[in-house]
């Protein structure tokens, strides 16, 4: 069965960037099986029903950021849509009473493809990009992923792209170490999803050292469990990276059988 990931994308710049996070996510498909499909939900993609990409042929590359170096602006990622897989997800999500939608026309923005460029380069691989709707209760997030947990016995990986420890307004851009209240956060995040602690991690912005430091706002953290509720027929958590940059941009990635 396919795991589902968790992968932070930190600044738009990722792609660009030379690191042991980037190196990390260049390596990642040499361990393991290439996925027939990626279903990716990106915290940049937010819309208040539950959209599903459903594009005819290649998605545009959408530039949602701003003063960043203009090779940026240059890359492109065009990966395809599966319309069959599109309206596999809306059958799955009806099934569960989740309303959705299917979107014939939105690209990828850079939380989907800073980090897919990097995983998969090539972009031989249909993607369905899923939106975030941050109105939503925790638990209902987990059981939009708990939703798509059959995908996995189609070798379809789910990924949810987005950061555990995401503090804009708090980055130290010299900083070559995290802040403590970054790390305090992410070791008690470790220890409720390795523990499939639920209940905590429900209510992480009142139980967590540091939570509204770490997540001040909330479409960021959405993704991972998303990515963690389609893992909840194994419920096993394993942490494959870890690392910050900027002081305030926790760079993980989390797997969930």
């Amino acid at each position: 069965m396919m795991p589902s990931y968790f992968f932070a994308h930190g600044a738009p710049s990722l792609v660009i960037e030379e690191h042991g996070y980037t190196d990390f996510l260049k390596q990642f498909a040499k361990g393991t099986a290439k996925p027939k499909a990626i279903v990716l939900f990106s915290a940049h993609y937010e819309n208040q029903v539950q959209s599903i990409g459903a594009v005819a042929d290649t998605y545009s590359t959408i530039y949602d950021f701003s003063g960043f170096p203009d090779q940026l602006y240059q890359m492109t990622y065009p990966a395809k849509g599966d319309a069959a897989l599109s309206k596999q997800i809306q059958s799955l999500f009806e099934v569960q009473g989740i309303p959705s939608r299917l979107d014939h026309e939105r690209g990828l923005d850079h939380g989907s493809w800073a980090v897919l460029k990097l995983l998969y380069p090539d972009a031989d691989i249909p993607v369905i990009a899923l939106s975030v709707n941050r109105s939503l209760t925790n638990e209902q997030q987990y059981q939009i992923g708990r939703a798509l947990a059959a995908l996995k016995e189609q070798d379809i990986m789910i990924i949810g792209s987005g950061g555990t420890v995401h503090n804009l307004r708090r980055i130290q851009w010299n900083a070559s170490n995290p802040e403590d209240w970054a790390v305090s956060f992410d070791h008690w995040l470790q220890s409720k999803l390795e523990t499939w602690d639920l209940e905590a991690l429900f209510n992480y912005r009142e139980e967590a050292p540091y939570g509204t430091d770490a997540v001040p706002t909330t479409e960021h953290f959405i993704p991972l469990l998303l990515a963690m509720g389609s893992g909840d027929r194994s419920r096993k958590a394993t942490r494959v990276y870890q690392n910050y940059q900027m002081g305030t941009l926790s760079l993980g990635c989390w797997q969930f059988e």
